[in-house]
C-alpha cells in the first residue's frame, strides 16, 4: 500500500490531497476551515482534516509532495525582476526577504508543521495539473491543454497522455500568460485578482467585444495558438499594479471598486472574454491537428472559463472534454500527489473522479448538536419523505439551504453545499443576489438536473458533473427556466446522476414530479466574499443571517417561522 500526499500553499487556494493506491481518499482546501478565501496558509486544518479521512498519521505517509519547484520559481522571479530593472525595484525589496525567509524553506516548513521526517517530493507546477486532469479522467489518452498566471516559467502547457504516462512537449513561458492577461482586465475593471475572474466572465454577456482589436494588438495568439503580450501595456511583471497608463489610453481607465459599473466595463470585460476564447480556441484545433485526438483534459485556472470549455465542445473537433473541478492552485494538491504516485512511485492504479465529493461530512449527532445548541425547531424526514417536502417548500418559492453528505472539492457547490431555489420564478435571480448572496446583480445561477433530462432544456449531449460547461439554454425552455438562463442564452450547467449524488439526484425528481421540470437553481452556499460553508455550524450562522427561508441538515429540516 502507497500512500501520498499532495499539498499547495503560498500563493492563493492552499489545500491537501489524501492519496492512496491511486484512490483519491480526502481533499480540501485550508479556506474552509479557515474562512479566508483563497487563503496562501500553510494547510494545516486540511491536511489534518485528509490524514484523518484516510484513519492514518502523519508516520504512515510514504511520500508528502508539494505542487511546484520553489527554486525553479524563485529564479524565474529573481530574473525577472532583473530583466526590468531599476523599474522592479520596489516589487524586489518586498518580495525577496519572504523567498529568502520563508518561499525557499518548503521542506524545513513541512517537517516543522507536521513532525514527518520521510521523503518530501517536489512536482512540476504544471505536470501537477496536467495529472490533476488526466489521471482521474477515465480517458485511456488525451490530449492535456494546462493554463493559469504561471507556475515556475511555465503560464501554458500542452501534451499528450496514455496509461500513466504524461508527456508534456510544449509551453508559453512567463510572462507571456493568458491567465494573467485575464487576471491583468480583472484587476483593471476594479475586481479582486484570484477570484474577481469569474465575475468578469460573468459581466462579459452584458457588454458588446468593441475593445477586442485593441485587446489583440497587445495579445497576438499566432496560427498554432502560442501567444505574445506587449508588454509595454503591462506592469504585473515589476509591480504590484497589473496594467499602466498605456493600457488605459489603448481601452479605458482603470475602475474603482465598488464604483458603477458602466457600458464601458461591461463592453472590456466582452473583448476580453471573446479575445481568450480565440485563443483558446486556435490551441485546441492546432492540438487536434498534431495529435489526432477527440478527448482533452484540462486543468490550471483558466480551465474555470465554463464559456470557453462550452465553445470547445461546440466549435472544435473535440467529443468529450474532462476539466479538473478544482482546477486552481488546490487542484494542485491533488495532481502532485497523483503524479508522484504515478511517475515516481510505479504506482499504476488510476483514479476515476465521477464526483468531487472529497471533503468532511457531518453525522446526526454533530447536527443535533447544533440543533440543540441554537434552540432550533426541526422535523427529521427518512430518505422519500425529505426530497418530496423539501421539493414542495421550493415549489412554493422558498430559498432552501441544501448541506448534505461530504464537502465538495474545488470551487462549485454541487448539491452538498448548495442554495436551491425555484429556477422556474422570473424574479428569483434578483431575489438571491439582493437578499440571499448579497453580491452584484448581474451574477448568473447555474442549474442543476438529471444527466438523463439535460437534453431537453440545454443544447448539449455532453456530462457536466463540475459545473464547469456553459451550455446553450433551449430556446423553447428559457421561457420556463428564467433565472439560470443568463443573458446571452446560456447556462453554466450541472449533471447529476444517481451514482454520483443520490439524494441530489432524488431531490431533482421530486420537484420534476411535482413541476414537470425536474431543475433546480444551484448556487454556493456562501455569502459575498466568504468561503462555502464547511460545518453545520456555518451553514446555521449563514442561514440565520440571510434572507433563505429554510435550511436541511442531513435529515434535518429547519423553517423560518413564517415559512412553517
Amino acid at each position: 500500500m502507497t500512500t501520498v500526499l499532495g499539498m499547495s500553499y503560498m500563493y492563493h487556494d492552499s489545500a491537501a490531497c489524501l492519496v492512496r493506491d491511486g484512490e483519491v481518499v480526502a481533499a480540501a482546501a485550508e479556506e474552509r476551515f479557515l474562512r479566508i478565501k483563497h487563503t496562501v496558509d500553510f494547510p494545516v486544518r486540511a491536511l489534518e482534516y485528509v490524514l484523518a479521512e484516510g484513519g492514518i498519521g502523519v508516520d504512515d505517509l510514504d511520500a508528502i509532495v508539494f505542487y511546484e519547484k520553489p527554486f525553479l520559481k524563485f529564479e524565474r522571479i529573481l530574473k525577472s525582476h532583473l530583466m526590468v530593472w531599476p523599474r522592479s525595484y520596489a516589487s524586489f525589496r518586498r518580495f525577496l526577504p519572504m523567498w529568502l525567509n520563508y518561499k525557499l524553506r518548503v521542506p524545513q516548513i513541512i517537517r516543522q508543521q507536521t513532525g514527518y521526517q520521510g521523503k518530501i517530493y517536489f512536482s512540476d507546477h504544471h505536470y501537477a495539473h496536467a495529472a490533476s486532469a488526466f489521471l482521474p479522467s477515465g480517458f485511456d489518452k488525451a490530449i492535456v491543454l494546462t493554463m493559469d498566471g504561471t507556475g515556475e516559467w511555465s503560464t501554458l502547457a500542452m501534451g499528450v497522455a496514455e496509461g500513466t504516462r504524461i508527456r508534456l512537449d510544449r509551453d508559453v513561458r512567463f510572462p507571456h500568460s493568458i491567465g494573467l492577461l485575464y487576471s491583468s482586465v480583472t484587476a483593471h475593471l476594479g475586481f479582486k485578482v484570484n477570484g474577481g475572474e469569474g465575475k468578469v466572465m460573468g459581466l462579459a454577456s452584458y457588454g458588446e467585444p468593441r475593445f477586442a482589436d485593441q485587446l489583440r494588438k497587445v495579445f497576438r495568439v499566432f496560427d498554432d495558438g502560442s501567444f505574445q503580450l506587449d508588454l509595454d501595456h503591462f506592469s504585473f511583471h515589476y509591480d504590484l499594479v497589473m496594467t499602466n497608463e498605456r493600457f488605459a489610453a489603448l481601452t479605458i481607465p482603470p475602475r474603482t471598486p465598488e464604483s458603477e459599473l458602466r457600458q464601458e466595463h461591461k463592453d472590456l470585460a466582452a473583448s476580453l472574454q471573446l479575445v481568450v476564447e480565440e485563443a483558446i480556441l486556435q490551441l485546441v484545433k492546432h492540438a487536434h491537428a498534431t495529435y489526432g485526438l477527440t478527448d482533452l483534459c484540462i486543468a490550471g485556472g483558466v480551465g474555470l472559463n465554463c464559456v470557453a470549455n462550452g465553445r470547445i465542445l461546440r466549435d472544435t473537433p473535440i467529443e468529450r472534454i474532462f476539466v479538473q473541478p478544482a482546477s486552481g492552485d488546490d487542484g494542485g494538491a491533488l495532481g502532485s500527489a497523483l503524479h508522484v504516485y504515478s511517475a515516481l512511485l510505479g504506482g499504476t492504479e488510476r483514479p476515476r473522479m465521477e464526483h468531487a465529493y472529497l471533503g468532511p461530512s457531518y453525522d446526526d449527532a454533530a447536527i443535533e448538536a447544533l440543533l440543540a445548541e441554537v434552540g432550533a425547531d426541526y422535523v427529521r424526514l427518512d430518505d422519500e419523505e425529505l426530497v418530496d417536502h423539501v421539493a414542495g417548500l421550493i415549489e412554493r418559492g422558498l430559498v432552501v439551504g441544501w448541506f448534505q453528505g461530504r464537502m465538495e472539492y474545488g470551487p462549485r457547490a454541487l448539491g452538498n453545499r448548495s442554495i436551491l431555489a425555484d429556477p422556474r420564478d422570473p424574479g428569483m435571480k434578483d431575489r438571491l443576489n439582493a437578499r440571499v448572496k448579497f453580491r452584484e446583480s448581474f451574477r448568473p445561477f447555474a442549474p442543476a438536473v438529471p444527466l438523463d433530462d439535460a437534453g431537453t432544456y440545454f443544447d448539449t449531449t455532453h456530462p457536466s458533473p463540475f459545473m464547469l460547461l456553459a451550455v446553450p439554454v433551449k430556446p423553447e425552455a428559457q421561457a420556463i427556466l428564467p433565472s439560470i438562463t443568463h443573458v446571452d442564452g446560456t447556462a453554466r450547467l450541472q449533471t447529476v446522476t444517481p451514482t454520483s449524488n443520490p439524494r441530489f439526484h432524488d431531490l431533482l425528481q421530486a420537484f420534476g414530479r411535482r413541476t414537470g421540470v425536474p431543475v433546480l437553481l444551484n448556487t454556493s452556499f456562501n455569502l459575498r466574499g466568504e468561503p462555502i460553508v464547511c460545518t453545520p455550524q456555518e451553514a446555521w450562522a449563514c442561514y440565520a443571517r440571510t434572507g433563505m427561508d429554510a435550511l436541511v441538515l442531513g435529515r434535518y429540516v429547519i423553517t423560518k417561522p413564517e415559512e412553517a
